[in-house]
């Protein structure tokens, strides 16, 4: 249903299109920080994880596509980072556009993820999800991950 490729350099802006904003609304929300600083940061560290786009070392930047789709049009990205001497994948970013949603390719994607890594000896993926995303989370269970921890925060001091 779904296959992975790597994302072409012209493809990134895309992917930071939607993920800038997406990312600093989540920064804003879960840090009470104001937009503007949200997006900033968002800004900041998106430059520090991957200085050099799609040619960044360590990370690997997908595009899921529908099998059989002639144009290869992106209906997601995947943003993840082997681990180069272990077992893991961690799952950086997972997203479907919204015009896609609902059709099963976010399993389909998880399932391409696995297999693609399971070629390379990797024998796991993680990932963070929010806690407010209660979508993601049934998919994730569904799709077999299992709650390992939950990230907690407290503002004090002005």
């Amino acid at each position: 249903m779904i296959h992975l490729r790597d994302m072409q350099t012209g493809e990134f802006a895309d992917f930071l299109a939607y993920f800038i904003p997406d990312y600093a609304a989540e920064i804003s929300a879960n840090y009470d920080e104001d937009m503007a600083n949200a997006r900033a940061r968002a800004q900041r560290e998106i430059k520090a994880d991957l200085p050099s786009g799609v040619d960044t070392p360590g990370q690997t930047l997908l595009c899921m596509v529908r099998d059989g789709d002639d144009s290869d049009a992106p209906v997601g990205y995947l943003w993840c980072k082997p681990e180069e001497s272990g077992k893991t994948v961690f799952i950086s970013e997972f997203y479907i556009l919204p015009g896609h949603r609902g059709q099963g390719y976010a399993k389909s994607a998880l399932i391409a993820l696995e297999d693609m890594f399971a070629k390379t000896g990797h024998r796991e993926a993680r990932l963070r999800v929010a806690a407010d995303n209660e979508k993601a989370q049934r998919l994730y269970l569904a799709a077999g991950y299992r709650a390992t921890g939950i990230n907690m925060r407290k503002s004090f001091g002005g």
